[in-house]
């Protein structure tokens, strides 16, 4: 019997890339324990068992009803739509007894798969005429790219597991190199485009990639590397962390508050305090936990990259000044990668999943962008001090309204390039990462400006 066709040759692909997506994600899931699955390792996260039953009915909320089905579920679909208790500026209450068992999650999923699968190929749907956004491809990039961003935030995620609560892998091995030299690299003044015009054939963006933007940029020199690991301890032997005057008023009351006196992924380890050069440090990586890697770059919150910044008597580079640094040219074109026009490619960065770690700053020096600049794509999301708000003639999305335009609060800050575990489709020049300055567990690193 012949394999059911796509409704429309437009779906063959992302049907395709839909697949491979789930394959992603559910390997994911393979690293944990059943015991672990009810585990918050981030207190402002839900426990790990919502995003079990999140991505599937996330699949279904958005593709159910253009395609004409009729829910089977409407608790679970609530459920993992929401979760319990949703953080609205406090944590999670919910016990591990509040959710549903493993098995009925997983039976959940695969109601959910089964049924979308079937629609999705029939090929009856195209005689009855499908809804737009499928026809165009829009709502399946969606689904794909959500549950990519997802395999990212299940990555750091469990990360902050004790390495006990997950199946053993391959971890990082100790790397001895020294960080190299930090240098300034000159950007001379020119133009930089953010985003995309709607009228430009495009495969896909979410609503805050469009509204293209040409910003002129004055000269400015920028880090040719990220900050280092090495360059960082300097910053906390040098007491950074106890010198209100490195830090914003919020960000010094929330360190204090909060008792922080270092980067989220650094261990102590001889217990001496940590502005002793004597300190010995350690990188607790998602398998086990390696000697400090001097030439990595260090992944810190917004607030933390900040203060080191203004440590430096710099500042931390706008979103504008970031993009002309990554994508400009000499002659005055823009780049669709720092490194040219061809798809990224192993050589470029350590990005789509290669690594569960970082790798050496300038470790991949074909990745470089014509003017100069090192691993601005990969190896961590890189801060801007841009607040993230909408590019002229923004539009949401009316199947997802609150995808970006609950973000438009001037509490969150641009990021971009991507980490080792963000997808190729999202290296694109255009897309826009965010987080709030306090979220210490994402994969971000930073470089600083002088103007």
């Amino acid at each position: 019997m012949a394999a059911p066709q796509p409704a429309l040759k437009v779906q063959s692909d992302l049907l395709s890339r839909v697949d491979r997506a789930r394959v992603r994600t559910d390997a994911l899931f393979d690293l944990l324990p059943p015991n672990s699955y009810y585990e918050r390792p981030i207190p402002e996260r839900h426990r790990l068992i919502f995003y079990l039953g999140h991505l599937e009915a996330f699949d279904w909320n958005l593709l159910s009803g253009p395609l004409g089905l009729k829910t089977e579920d409407a608790g679970y679909d609530e459920l993992f739509s929401f979760g319990i208790d949703p953080v609205d500026g406090g944590l999670p209450a919910d016990t591990p007894k509040d959710w549903p068992s493993i098995a009925r999650v997983e039976q959940y999923n695969r109601t959910i798969r089964c049924r979308l699968d079937e629609a999705l190929r029939n090929p009856r749907a195209s005689s009855r005429g499908l809804d737009p956004g499928l026809a165009d491809g829009t709502l399946l990039n969606v689904a794909i790219e959500h549950r990519l961003m997802h395999a990212e935030t299940l990555a750091y995620l469990f990360h902050n597991l004790a390495f006990d609560k997950k199946e053993a892998r391959s971890g990082s091995q100790a790397d001895t190199r020294s960080a190299p030299l930090q240098r300034q690299v000159k950007i001379a003044a020119g133009a930089a485009t953010l985003g995309m015009s709607k009228t430009v054939s495009h495969p896909f963006g979410w609503d805050n990639e469009f509204g293209a933007q040409r910003i002129d940029v004055r000269e400015f020199s920028i880090d040719a590397y990220p900050a280092s690991n090495g360059d960082y301890v300097k910053f906390v032997q040098a007491g950074g962390y106890q010198d209100a005057s490195c830090w914003k008023t919020e960000d010094w009351e929330w360190i204090q508050r909060s008792g922080i006196r270092h980067p989220h992924f650094w261990r102590l380890k001889n217990g001496i305090h940590p502005e002793n050069p004597k300190a010995s440090w350690e990188y607790r990586g998602m398998f086990g936990a390696i000697p400090l890697p001097l030439s990595w770059p260090v992944w810190v919150s917004h607030a933390e990259a900040s203060a080191f910044s203004k440590w430096a008597g710099k500042k931390l580079p706008t979103e504008a000044q970031w993009h002309r640094a990554a994508y400009g040219m000499r002659e005055g074109v823009e780049n669709a990668y720092p490194w040219g026009e061809s798809e990224p490619d192993p050589a470029k960065g350590n990005f789509h999943h290669q690594n569960w770690d970082a790798t050496p700053v300038d470790g991949h020096p074909q990745g470089a962008s014509e003017l100069g600049v090192f691993d601005l794509v990969g190896n961590g999301w890189e801060w801007t001090s841009s607040e993230f708000s909408p590019l002229p003639g923004f539009e949401r999305f009316a199947f997802y309204p609150g995808y970006s335009a609950n973000f438009f609060d001037g509490k969150h800050f641009v990021m971009k390039g991507g980490s080792a575990r963000t997808d190729a489709c999202m290296l694109r020049r255009t897309f826009r990462n965010w987080f709030q300055p306090h979220y210490q567990y994402a994969y971000s690193k930073f470089r600083c400006v002088e103007e």
